[in-house]
């Protein structure tokens, strides 16, 4: 190809680069025309129809009022258990028998898992367990998965195996620390559960006899060693220490502290987590009731105003949609 070819294919290349920035620019021109004016014509309607939108505003928050004092209040709180003998998985199953039984609102069957009285029964409304989410790299617990939506192939943040949260919904609030010690009984008289624990723990006083033993076995090696190489260090007849073996006596130290270590981890588990489960945070009496303005307002102000402007564009396009109607 001659130089003066290759020129000229160059010249095209930056010709059809330009021509394509432009078209690109008056896209965006256009696209950013179209979004300015649609947003201007969304604030002039939106003024010049403030009077119904206001109104519906309005009758949201009266009607959230309204329900705020006629209907019954419920109060909800949290408590977080730890369990030490059964997979977090089967004791959330295990527990949500209670949250089936108060959507069925089978109260017979919640009275006799729970232990409570006909009377008593009626003031629950809910009882369910929840995941809690450790974030980041430190495993912290930071919040609990209400919405059961949790990633579970998510690996920073992941559900926490060791404990889990437990919420109820009630009406009168100063039962609730009868509610705990009826749930936590729910759960501790369980046969199955009641087995693993006892397994748990036969094995927990096993592995215990175990490491006292290797513990006093190494001690014992320590001491040999540090015998022999004691012995071992013999002076020479010009009075000079002659060394025979290098020191090996401190490889034993980390060993024990090891054992040590297993032995207090057991040990705690043996006497801190004794039962099936451990209650980490109690129920807290609820400071004001659930179903408050807000509880009802976040439902009802958006559902009213966005009603009132659906209603409000259809009688401003009602021409528009006559024409499309009887066109097609």
């Amino acid at each position: 190809m001659s130089e003066s070819s290759q020129n000229k294919s160059n010249n095209t290349d930056e010709i059809d680069l330009l021509d394509l920035f432009r078209r690109m620019g008056r896209t965006l021109n256009n696209w950013a025309r179209s979004l300015g004016r649609a947003f201007l014509i969304s604030v002039v309607f939106l003024l010049r129809r403030w009077i119904p939108l206001g109104l519906s505003l309005v009758a949201g928050i009266g009607l959230s009022y309204l329900l705020k004092n006629t209907s019954e209040s419920f109060y909800t709180s949290d408590m977080v258990i730890r369990e030490n003998a059964v997979p977090n998985a089967d004791m959330i199953s295990y527990i949500n028998r209670l949250h089936n039984y108060c959507n069925e609102d089978n109260k017979a069957a919640l009275a006799g898992a729970l232990s409570f009285n006909s009377e008593s029964v009626k003031n629950i409304l809910d009882i369910n367990a929840y995941w809690i989410i450790a974030r980041g790299k430190e495993r912290v617990p930071d919040q609990v998965d209400y919405a059961n939506d949790h990633y579970v192939v998510d690996t920073i943040n992941i559900r926490m195996q060791d404990r889990l949260d437990i919420r109820v919904k009630i009406k009168s609030p100063q039962e609730l620390s009868l509610l705990q010690k009826s749930i936590t009984s729910y759960i501790e008289k369980d046969s199955l559960f009641q087995q693993k624990n006892r397994l748990r723990l036969r094995q927990n006083k096993e592995l215990l006899s175990r490491l006292d033993y290797d513990i006093l076995q190494l001690d014992s090696l320590q001491k040999v060693k540090y015998f022999e190489e004691t012995r071992n260090r013999l002076p020479s007849n010009g009075g000079q220490m002659v060394f025979l073996q290098e020191q090996k006596t401190q490889l034993v130290y980390t060993d024990i502290y090891n054992l040590y270590a297993k032995k207090q981890y057991l040990e705690m588990e043996r006497d801190l987590y004794y039962g099936i489960v451990t209650v980490i945070s109690d129920f807290n009496l609820p400071a004001k009731r659930e179903n408050g303005g807000f509880y009802y307002g976040k439902h009802y102000i958006p559902l009213f105003f966005m009603i009132t402007l659906l209603i409000l564009i259809l009688l401003a396009n009602r021409n528009k949609l006559k024409e499309v109607y009887n066109k097609y």
